[in-house]
């Protein structure tokens, strides 16, 4: 493999096809399958012929299209299916999130400790840069907040 990684640009294909070939844990399915509603024909299946790749070419043309037809008709059944798989992924993940995070609830006038954001876009708070253990006192603008951080604004909190 790659010693000095600066060949990266001649491996980057097999990474790009081990990804691409690679089984998804929320769906279970590879999203080629789900697309085309077969399996990907490896470059490696074509320079040594596999069975599968040996069975088709032995096809007459009527009965491989009577063949990919079939398949087909099978690919709502596997989009149906990776989607419940897709959906029970993101009750696991919802279960293991809810069980490490704390509810709580702020009101206007309450002490929070505020942690600079970076990941809201077009968001440019002039106190970015302060240190995390500065108290502010949080005042509410929006009568329904959906999150406490994109509807209000915080004001530093004088001495204790």
């Amino acid at each position: 493999m790659t010693v000095t990684y600066k060949d990266w640009h001649e491996m980057l294909h097999f990474a790009l096809l081990a990804y691409r070939t690679s089984i998804r844990t929320s769906t279970r399915a590879i999203p080629y399958s789900l697309v085309y509603g077969m399996e990907v024909v490896l470059p490696i299946e074509v320079e040594i012929p596999s069975m599968r790749v040996l069975a088709e070419s032995e096809l007459e043309e009527a009965e491989w299209a009577k063949q990919r037809y079939e398949q087909l008709n099978l690919i709502d059944e596997k989009r149906l299916t990776a989607l419940c798989h897709g959906q029970c992924y993101q009750q696991r993940m919802a279960r293991a999130f809810n069980a490490r995070v704390y509810h709580r609830e702020f009101n206007p006038g309450d002490l929070v400790l505020r942690k600079p954001l970076y990941v809201i876009a077009g968001y440019e708070p002039h106190f970015r840069h302060l240190s995390p253990s500065v108290l502010f006192r949080l005042h509410t603008h929006v009568a329904s907040a959906h999150s406490v951080i994109s509807t209000c604004t915080l004001s530093i909190y004088d001495h204790l």
